[in-house]
C-alpha cells in the first residue's frame, strides 16, 4: 500500500495549497541555511548519495559540510526548485515542467537513482517539521505529505519518459 502511494500524488486541496504556501513562505526566509540541514540530514541518513557530487562526496563531517560553498550553492538550487514548485501549486502545467528538468536533468546529466528523490523528500518533510513545530499541525503534514509525493511522482514521471534504465 505505501509503495502505491508513492507511484501516484493525490490532488491537493486549495487549503492544502494555502497551508504549503504559508509554512513555505517562512521556511524560505531561511532558504540557504534550511536548504544545508536538509542537504547535511539527507547525506548523513543516506551517505551512498554523497556518489553523486565529487565536490564533497568524501565529506563526513557535518560541520565541514555545513562550510562547503558548493554544497551551500547546491542547497540554493534544490530550494530554488520547490520554491517554484510551491509558487506554482496552481498551475499543474509549470509544476510539470520544473520537475520534468529536474527529472531529466539528475537521470541524463548526473545519472542519480530516482529513488534518492524519495529520501529527499522525505529529509524535507522531516527537517520543515522540527524546525517550524508550531506550524506543523497534522493538516501541515498531510498536505505536506501530498506535496513530497506530487515531488517524486513528476520528477519520476521524467525519469521514465526519457527511458532511465539502472
Amino acid at each position: 500500500m505505501e509503495i502505491e502511494r508513492w507511484e501516484r500524488s493525490e490532488e491537493i486541496s486549495d487549503a492544502e495549497k494555502k497551508v504549503i504556501q504559508e509554512i513555505w513562505s517562512r521556511v524560505y526566509a531561511n532558504c540557504e541555511d534550511v536548504g544545508v540541514s536538509i542537504l547535511i540530514r539527507f547525506f548523513v541518513n543516506f551517505p551512498s548519495a554523497k556518489q553523486y557530487f565529487s565536490q564533497f562526496k568524501h565529506m563526513e563531517d557535518p560541520l565541514e559540510m555545513e562550510r562547503s560553498l558548493q554544497l551551500r550553492k547546491h542547497a540554493r538550487r534544490v530550494m530554488g526548485a520547490i520554491n517554484t514548485v510551491v509558487e506554482n501549486l496552481n498551475d499543474s502545467e509549470k509544476v510539470s515542467s520544473v520537475l520534468a528538468l529536474v527529472g531529466k536533468a539528475h537521470a541524463l546529466k548526473h545519472k542519480v537513482e530516482p529513488v534518492y528523490f524519495k529520501k529527499l523528500t522525505g529529509v524535507l518533510v522531516e527537517v520543515i517539521a522540527e524546525e517550524y513545530p508550531n506550524d506543523f499541525t497534522p493538516e501541515a503534514h498531510g498536505a505536506w505529505t501530498k506535496m513530497k509525493t506530487l515531488i517524486y511522482t513528476h520528477v519520476t514521471a521524467a525519469y521514465k519518459e526519457v527511458g532511465w534504465a539502472q
